[in-house]
């Protein structure tokens, strides 16, 4: 560790043992064979950490649970902005 005055770097975005992208569609997917909004319970989901907003069905609470949600919202908006910046 360096001294207090030197800059830390901050990674968003670390090398990632859970597949994101392929993990949300899973539960996308689950929550659509169940007739729920996929869109509607995962932002449940994010604005309250309440995993009872993800269906059991397909194993997709238990999958969204494998990822943190602050890196969930940082993949989020780090796919929106790809193209814009």
């Amino acid at each position: 560790m360096g001294s207090p005055d030197e800059t830390r770097l901050f990674s968003a975005v670390e090398a990632e043992t859970v597949d994101i992208k392929a993990t949300m569609l899973k539960i996308w997917k689950a929550l659509e064979e169940k007739g729920y909004q996929p869109l509607d319970q995962i932002v449940g989901y994010l604005v309250s950490g309440d995993p009872s907003y993800i269906t059991a069905h397909g194993d997709a609470r238990t999958l969204i649970q494998t990822i943190e949600r602050n890196d969930l919202l940082e993949a989020m908006i780090a796919a929106y902005f790809k193209d814009s910046v």
